[in-house]
Parts: C-alpha cells; structure tokens; sequence
C-alpha cells in the first residue's frame, strides 16, 4: 500500500504512557497529545497521515469500564474506512481486558487495532513506550503485496511481541516484558526486521463488514478457589441479586474440592440459569474435565469448560454474550467454540 492511501488512527485513552511527571510531587500526571509528540519527534518520520483521538480527560486504566470500550467500538467504527489501522495507547492495567472485549464487539474486523502503552511515562530517558508506539504503528499499517492487512485482528504489541489480544494476559507490573501470551504463539517478533507469524494470525478470506456492537452485560462474578473456602463465601457469590455468569478459577486441570455441598451449590446455580465456566489458575495449560474424577464432577453439575482461556477473555465474552439476551444453554453452547480465537478447543 502506497503512502498515499496508508493512514493510521491514534487513540490515546490515558495511561502511564501518556503521562508526565510532576516536579513539585513526583507523582505521575496525565499530560496531552501534542507533549507526546514533541517527546517522540520520530513520528514525524513516517511518511503516511497520523490522526489522533484523545480521551478527554485521559482515563487511567483501572478505570476503564464498558462504558470505555464502547466509547473505543463507536470510535473505530465511525472512522473505520477512513484509515488502515487503528493503534490504542492504553495503561497497561486493564488492557488485557479491553483487548478481549474489543475482539468480540469488533464482529467482522479485517484491519489491524493494536493496543499498546509503557511501564515508564515516554518523558523517560529509559522509556519503553517510543519503541513500542513506532513498531505499533508499523505494524497497524503492515500490508501484503494485495493490499491486505497483514494482522487484521485486535493484538496487544509490547516488548518485541505481538500477541493476540484475547490471549494474552498482564504478568509483570516491574519489567518491560508485561505481557505474556502463554497458550498461544505470538503472531510476530520485532527484531531488526519484524517476523510475521502467519500460519497464527486469523485472515478472514474476504473483506467482512465490520459489525460492531455495543450490548454488555456486567452481572458476572470471578470465583477463585483457595484449599479451606467457606461454603458461605460460595454461597454469597451465587446468590448474589442479579447475577448471570460466574468465571469459577479452578486447580490445574480444571479440578476442584469434592465436597458434597460444594458440587450442589454448583449444580443448583447452574440449574437456576446461572452460567458457570471453568478456567485455570495456571497461567498455562487448558482445562481437561474429563481428565481427572473431580473435574469430571463439574461437568456433571453442570459447568462449562472454559478450555485453555484466560480470565479477562472468559469474563469479557460472558458480558458480550450475556450482553445478547442469549439463553443460558445458548450462553453455555457460544463459550465453549472460539468466536474471535480465544480458545483452542
């Protein structure tokens, strides 16, 4: 694709990327979108159209809300053929969970939405926030020699590795690798050239019209289990008024304790309409419930397996899916194939 039709839209939410620190204080504040690009004067280099849309005021991310992603869907959406890719700088957070739900309210995506951000503000001597903001903005314009998209799908870009975004999880609040993808290949590594992964990258045949959508519903619990919990703790969650879908943490491989009334308090909230997915503590690994008697259990109570999923894709596809109106065994049956490549089943 020529640089005369290659452009690229700059969503700055907010986040440690975006922020400045304080003289006075030493605490770190939100500063605007013209500072960022006098700290990163190699945007100027580029030699394609770089948009900007700005928060206003910048959100830090662990106050990013569906009320954010929807605001992220409407933004991408209404300016969706006006660019070839989309680059959101997010606080690192919460971006796991926002990567997630973008994948799935971004139904028939076949541009690149790369999330990206820092772990040092980019006013740093140190910071990592310039390289990853240049190589996700390489990568939102990448093209094949048809003028495809070469990742049309929505990725989190972070130290050297593109991952897909309802793969990947926040595992390192002190180093530059904050990220990790652990059941799923990176879809590329940025060395001195960038690698593309392609057999791992999702390519629609044709070009989808994007179908966005903006339902969700957050009547959702994350249940982790822990050696010696309290039927009254379970019992309080389960109960709880309005609630819709439970994430429920298990041991290793999908395993948990064999208590009779823990099972039937399982058993009795799925039977009331209550859609319960089983994930892994283990950063990786999958769920195998027939593996072992006490996964085998759960599956009789009635639980969903939740396959080789993250937490933050689990609670996010719930909200879309719930978000629906769907039945629960509609709910139960749309967790347990992948939508947007979120789980190897």
């Amino acid at each position: 694709m020529s640089p005369d039709n290659t452009s690229v839209l700059l969503i700055y939410t907010g986040g440690t990327i975006g922020m400045i620190e304080n003289a006075e204080t030493g605490a770190l504040e939100n500063f605007n979108f013209e500072q960022l690009q006098k700290h990163v004067p190699e945007l100027q280099r580029f030699t394609f159209r770089i948009d900007t849309y700005q928060f206003d005021p910048p959100m830090d991310s662990s106050d990013m809300d569906p009320e954010a992603w929807r605001k992220l869907v409407r933004v991408i959406s209404d300016n969706y053929n006006r660019y070839t890719g989309f680059v959101i700088l997010h606080g690192t957070d919460t971006m796991a969970y926002t990567a997630s739900a973008l994948s799935f309210m971004l139904e028939g995506l076949s541009k690149p939405v790369i999330l990206t951000g820092s772990q040092l503000p980019i006013g740093v001597l140190r910071t990592d926030g310039k390289e990853n903001l240049l190589t996700s903005i390489e990568i939102a314009t990448a093209c094949r020699s048809n003028g495809q998209p070469i990742v049309p799908e929505v990725c989190i870009f972070f130290e050297n590795h593109l991952m897909r975004g309802n793969r990947t999880t926040k595992m390192n609040a002190e180093n530059f690798n904050a990220f990790r993808s652990f059941n799923y290949p990176v879809l590329a590594s940025a060395g001195i050239h960038i690698k593309y992964n392609n057999v791992q990258i999702q390519v629609h045949g044709n070009r989808n019209e994007l179908k966005p959508h903006y339902l969700l519903d957050t009547n959702i619990a994350v249940l982790k289990l822990f050696p010696g919990i309290q039927e009254n703790v379970i019992e309080a969650v389960l109960s709880t008024k309005g609630l819709k879908a439970v994430v429920l943490e298990t041991y290793g491989s999908g395993n948990a304790p064999r208590k009779t009334w823990f099972l039937q308090r399982l058993h009795d909230a799925c039977e009331q309409g209550i859609v319960i997915v089983n994930v892994t503590q283990c950063s990786s690994g999958t769920v195998e419930m027939e593996r072992y008697e006490t996964g085998y259990q759960l599956m009789q109570a009635g639980i969903v397996c939740g396959y080789d999923s993250t937490t933050e894709s689990a609670v996010t596809k719930l909200m879309f899916l719930l978000g629906h109106d769907y039945s629960p065994a509609k709910v139960r049956e749309l967790m347990s194939r992948p939508l947007a490549g979120e789980i190897t089943v």
